[in-house]
């Protein structure tokens, strides 16, 4: 077998485990961390009738995450079909950008839970952090966009290239 062949289905094997680990992960936290993190954030700022509202945008960012996830998952399937270079790519790309931008949203509109916590608790830090939580995934999308632009770049120019051969 080609080393070029293992080595591409083994790295793409190696991002489908860390991938694995990242969805247990969020189920853990979804299923253990989310309604005692909602309940105790509502005590902390005295407002229990919030402890809902912070769970629906937990879980709903959640299942945006699961969408961009499986995004992820259909790109890795076609870079083993090699057909990375495709349309099917640039969509994939395309909903991990929106769903990275929906992600960094939701948390953008929990920011002042966030700051209500972090003036109740006089810590200016926990703003900081917070804004690191809402830029991280932008940098996801805009790490996806740059990559949706080269791929579409590298297409329209092997599609110049079939055409002049």
């Amino acid at each position: 077998m080609n080393k070029e062949i293992v080595f591409k289905k083994g790295s793409t094997w190696f991002l489908r485990a860390a991938l694995i680990v990242i969805i247990a992960i969020v189920l853990a936290l979804c299923v253990f961390g989310v309604p005692s993190i909602a309940w105790d954030v509502s005590e902390f700022i005295e407002l229990p009738s919030l402890q809902y509202p912070i769970m629906l945008g937990a879980y709903l960012t959640v299942a945006v995450f699961f969408v961009a996830v499986a995004e992820a998952f259909r790109l890795l399937n076609y870079i083993d079909q090699n057909n990375a270079f495709s349309a099917q790519s640039i969509k994939a790309l395309k909903y991990i950008t929106y769903c990275a931008v929906a992600i960094s949203a939701a948390f953008a509109a929990g920011m002042p839970v966030m700051f209500m916590i972090a003036q109740k608790d006089d810590a200016p830090g926990l703003i900081i952090m917070g804004m690191v939580i809402v830029c991280a995934p932008l940098v996801v999308a805009a790490f996806a966009a740059v990559l949706r632009k080269l791929l579409q770049n590298a297409i329209d120019i092997k599609a110049e290239n079939d055409l002049v051969v």
